[in-house]
């Protein structure tokens, strides 16, 4: 069962700090609406101390019900309506027309998963992969949620494509979007933990801001002069923890783009004489 909490924040930029902040806090789905922010969490994660205590920065309230899965995909089919990058890729489910004026097309079955393309998030990191070119490299997606990023790599010609979650209906949800794009080449894994072994091209890692703390160093460690680690789940409030981590680790911002107050950062390592 999951929880419908529904907050009653018109400010954009603030459904956008809360987005951000509820995802540490294990919330896996929102809807933002021009009076309110609908956000979803497993009945077992949620902890009504800890919203109280995130909501009193703005003195706001919230109301909460119970609703059964089915009905939680119901309504991210409702809501769901494909995204166009230009003529660089779309994303669309099975149940919409196929969009065929885009060099990529990538069929994503909503569900509950993270990552349709429509949060700024997704969609600057899917823009990313058109500027740092994936084809015969090796690509790992740390947080793949539905795949998205992992098959839109595949389709441009990774060579190697890892793509992890540690979540049972991401793994289930990206399991059916990779047959449903005909991506072999990835190789679906669940883990709690970025690889301690192995060097990657390409890391992408769109989840939230604790997790990339956590996980900084072993992005670092996998990667060579020529790698590039493409973050985002990022708020520019956040930006001086990132860089903090980034430079302990002797990696430094070669690209950074913005989009709806979050960031997506390109990094590279330092070129130490």
């Amino acid at each position: 069962m999951h929880l419908h909490i529904t907050i009653p924040a018109a400010d954009v930029s603030v459904q956008e700090i809360l987005i951000a902040r509820l995802e540490d806090l294990g919330y896996d789905g929102f809807q933002q609406e021009d009076s309110h922010l609908d956000a979803y969490v497993q009945e077992e994660k949620f902890n009504a101390a800890e919203l109280g205590e995130l909501l009193s920065r703005w003195q706001l309230g919230y109301t909460s019900q119970g609703v059964p899965e089915k009905n939680w995909n119901e309504e991210w089919e409702k809501n769901f309506q494909p995204v166009i990058i230009g003529d660089f890729c779309a994303v669309r489910a099975s149940f919409h027309t196929p969009i065929t004026n885009v060099t990529h097309e990538l069929v994503i079955t909503p569900k509950m998963s993270f990552g349709t393309g429509h949060h700024a998030t997704t969609f600057m990191m899917l823009e990313s992969l058109r500027q740092f070119d994936p084809a015969g490299k090796s690509v790992i997606d740390f947080g793949t949620g539905t795949g998205v990023l992992a098959i839109l790599a595949a389709k441009m010609g990774a060579a190697k494509i890892a793509a992890i979650d540690n979540d049972d209906w991401c793994i289930e949800n990206a399991t059916e979007n990779i047959a449903a794009n005909n991506c072999s080449v990835i190789q679906l894994q669940k883990a709690d933990q970025f690889p301690s072994t192995g060097t990657w091209d390409i890391i992408l890692a769109n989840i939230n801001l604790n997790v990339i703390l956590d996980n900084f160093q072993p992005f670092a460690n996998s990667m060579n002069m020529h790698s590039v680690l493409i973050i985002s789940g990022i708020l520019k409030e956040d930006m001086e923890k990132l860089a903090g981590a980034a430079q302990s680790c002797k990696l430094v911002a070669e690209i950074s783009k913005e989009r709806n107050n979050w960031l997506c950062v390109a990094f590279k390592k330092m070129d130490i004489l």
